[in-house]
């Protein structure tokens, strides 16, 4: 639905973003997840045709947006982080302006209106001043004003920013039910926000898209907890000869079962070889309680990620200092 390729820009010497190449299938909710200056609003902007690549190319269902970029417009429901509101204007005026401004027939505009309404919430509240609004509800206006088309691809930048727990929870739950019928794009620094409501996680840092996955992917640590009753063989020596297998540390006692130590067996295969190490272990005769591939927090995802790039950074330097081209 959704395909940039080596995607692109520069503002003098200063690169917002760089290289990135990514799919966004139909019907998939995708994070874009990265600290505040990552890059996520430029690549939002470059996709939805607001902000021209200085490099690549954004297609929208085969589309380029540079060749047709009012066709691929109309087909978006873009909310931006500053949503363009007018707070002197009635909710329903301002709706029924933005259904004109997407094309929308007028004999079909004040269904379209209602109908954005009912999705958002805001039927109580149609003939108030958007200025009179709280927060959350002029955040549901902005969103009303993204899907009063009924656009195929939604791409919504820090929907929930500034709202307190309670709207918040409300937006989120608002764009989970806008995901059954579209294509969904965030753009969040919050991992709260990616773990409530995403399917999928793009982890931007520095312009550069870093990761790309499901959460589950990248929640995994390389490591396979394995518990074993307490006084079993040498389990580092035993299992030591699987393949992929790099390194196994003792963690202690297993406080969920007690009597059994724990092991992290640590590996550097595509797939965790979790059943070639139950294997092992039921062939030296161990007793069993668990074995599982670990999943750590998305916080300790993103710091991994973060600590990999700054590690790659200082190499190039120091490479660079040598007089060696990376």
């Amino acid at each position: 639905m959704i395909s940039t390729s080596n995607l692109g820009k520069t503002y003098g010497p200063l690169h917002a973003v760089q290289g990135v190449t990514l799919e966004i299938q139909r019907g998939e909710v995708v994070g874009l997840l990265g600290q505040n200056g990552a890059g996520k609003t430029t690549i939002m902007k470059m996709i939805t045709g607001f902000l021209e690549p200085s490099a690549g190319t954004v297609l929208l269902d085969g589309v380029d947006v540079l060749e047709d970029r009012i066709g691929v417009q109309r087909r978006i429901g873009y909310l931006p982080e500053n949503a363009p509101l007018y707070p002197e204007m009635l909710v329903q005026d301002y709706l029924l302006w933005m259904a004109s401004l997407r094309g929308i027939p007028e004999p079909d505009q004040a269904a379209a209106v209602i109908r954005a309404a009912r999705a958002t919430g805001l039927e109580g509240h149609m003939l108030r001043p958007i200025g009179q609004l709280s927060k959350g509800y002029r955040q549901r206006v902005g969103i009303a004003q993204a899907i009063v088309h009924q656009p195929e691809v939604l791409i919504f930048d820090e929907p929930t920013n500034g709202l307190d727990p309670v709207q918040i929870e409300s937006i989120r739950e608002l764009i989970r039910s806008l995901a059954h019928t579209s294509t969904v794009l965030i753009s969040t620094h919050i991992l709260q926000e990616v773990e409530a409501v995403c399917d999928r996680v793009l982890v931007l840092i520095d312009g550069r898209l870093v990761a790309d996955g499901p959460l589950d992917s990248l929640r995994a640590s390389r490591v396979v907890l394995l518990s074993v009753a307490e006084g079993d063989a040498d389990v580092p020596r035993e299992l030591a000869g699987i393949d992929g297998v790099v390194e196994v540390l003792r963690r202690g006692p297993d406080e969920s079962l007690p009597g059994f130590t724990q092991w992290a067996v640590h590996y550097q295969s595509d797939l965790p070889p979790t059943p070639a190490i139950v294997r092992a272990a039921v062939q030296a005769g161990w007793t069993v309680g668990a074995a599982a591939p670990e999943r750590i927090s998305l916080q300790a995802a993103f710091q991994r990620l973060q600590a990999e790039v700054a590690m790659e950074r200082r190499t190039v330097s120091g490479l660079v200092q040598k007089g060696v081209r990376p």
